[in-house]
């Protein structure tokens, strides 16, 4: 077995019990790189001819944001990736402010989304989009083109990107042993078998996903998990240029008991897919369904791919262990209700390497937990309050038909998709109007005074 080893090492301090405090600031391209040079605990020893040495396990956007912000940082950087072609089964939308942050270049944006179409249960569709301006739009991107760019950015930045797959790891005996990565690494020449190695590092970020092995070394608990289910499907041109710039979704027991279905445009094709927590078993028949409510648009269409994975549904009960800090779909970073999580992973992964460059000083220190732990302050502080909001929608809105009914025709609402909008674009809680404030809690309880009406009258007919 190869073995990778540190030209030395100096660990770290007894780790601090969990604390939920939160601390909020997101800074520019300019500011971040500057303030990367600030903190670093002082009982932190230095490192002895050496720069820190940090593994990223999983190439995403979580784990690629990860490992450039970490190589631009001055850390030793090291990911590990399994399925360099990757294909989630995910919807692949994108908000517009995603673009700039994380400079990503047109070019890799299948399609921009200006309208999209909610369809109730009965079939009643709701435009969406008339409060967009001229320069804003849902960008819709391949899970296979975002990821591969992300981690070629992070290879350009520095790191080592290794295809492989992580096994397990050895975690430190004491404070000032370092932590053991086993892995598979498959280089095209040894076969399909692959070469066992081992690696040491000072931490890992663990960026891999739903079915997180190194959630599961750092013992962090389970979650709640939805099967989400997507096929691809390439339609005639003229059905194409339907879906130009439109997407749709679907809400309907019929879909999903809890969640929806969607149509959105890729680049010569469509993804449909839907996806549900409660009743796993039945994905294939909400899908059949989905594909049905969308049947005319996509008649004469080909599945060219079919894909499903596991979605997580909350937090993990523990994000965060000494040295080792779970991002993305590992730590539990997708949204109820909208199913959003590419830009979540992304940033958490970027908001974690940012606390290791601070914490050790542009590599040059060794970290300890508590300088791990402000990356979780951030995060909670800036974003466990829209977690929050959606979980509300979801357990409001698509607990029944009649509820779903009452959703959409709230979506037709023009404040609330200016609300919806600017909150989704930009990341960030859109200042409401009182009066408009006040007959939306009016309209939104009319809609559900009438669902509730109407499912009342559904249960009768059902008797």
């Amino acid at each position: 077995m190869a073995t990778f080893t540190l030209k030395s090492f100096t660990g770290l301090r007894q780790s601090s019990p969990d604390q939920t405090n939160f601390v909020s600031h997101v800074p520019s391209r300019t500011q971040r790189r500057n303030s990367l040079r600030v903190t670093a605990a002082r009982s932190s020893p230095k490192l002895a001819n050496r720069n820190l040495r940090v593994a990223v396990i999983g190439g995403g956007p979580a784990g690629g944001a990860a490992a450039e912000t970490l190589a631009q940082g001055g850390i030793e950087t090291i990911l590990i990736e399994r399925k360099m072609d990757n294909c989630k089964p995910c919807g692949g939308a994108i908000p517009l402010c995603m673009v700039g942050e994380f400079n990503l270049p047109l070019d890799i944006i299948d399609r921009r989304v200006t309208k999209m179409k909610m369809i109730s249960p009965s079939n009643i569709a709701v435009d969406i989009g008339r409060t967009l301006k001229e320069h804003e739009y849902i960008g819709m991107v391949r899970r296979e083109v975002l990821d591969a760019y992300l981690r070629e950015r992070a290879e350009k930045s520095g790191a080592t990107v290794i295809n492989g797959l992580f096994l397990k790891m050895d975690l430190p005996e004491n404070w000032d042993s370092p932590y053991v990565l086993h892995y598979t690494e498959y280089d095209g020449k040894t076969g399909a078998a692959g070469t066992k190695k081992t690696m040491e590092v000072d931490a890992v970020i663990g960026a891999d996903g739903a079915n997180s092995r190194v959630a599961k070394a750092i013992d962090a608990g389970d979650y709640d998990y939805a099967i989400a289910f997507q096929e691809r499907i390439r339609i005639p041109d003229e059905k194409m240029t339907y879906y130009e710039d439109l997407a749709e979704m679907y809400v309907g027991d019929d879909v999903s008991p809890d969640f929806y279905g969607w149509v959105f445009p890729k680049c010569d094709h469509v993804a449909v897919g839907t996806g549900t927590v409660t009743h796993k078993g039945d994905i294939k028949k909400f899908q059949l369904a989905t594909r049905n409510r969308a049947k005319d648009k996509i008649l004469g269409g080909k599945i060219i791919r079919v894909e499903a994975h596991p979605i997580p549904e909350h937090p993990r009960p523990r994000r965060l262990s000494k040295r080792v800090a779970l991002v993305g779909d590992a730590a539990g970073y997708v949204t109820k209700c909208s199913g959003e999580g590419i830009y979540f992973a992304a940033k958490s992964g970027r908001m974690c390497a940012e606390a290791i460059v601070e914490g050790s000083q542009n590599g040059k220190k060794m970290i300890d937990e508590s300088d791990l732990r402000k990356y979780l302050e951030k995060w909670d502080k800036t974003y466990l309050p829209t977690y929050r909001v959606l979980d509300v929608l979801q357990k409001v809105f698509y607990r029944s038909n009649p509820a779903r009914e009452a959703f959409v025709e709230m979506c037709g609402d023009e404040y609330v998709q200016k609300m919806t909008f600017d909150s989704y674009l930009y990341k960030r809680v859109a200042p409401g109007n009182p009066l408009e404030d006040l007959k939306l809690a009016v309209n939104t309880i009319g809609s559900l005074v009438r669902a509730n009406a109407l499912r009342r009258e559904i249960e009768k007919l059902s008797v």
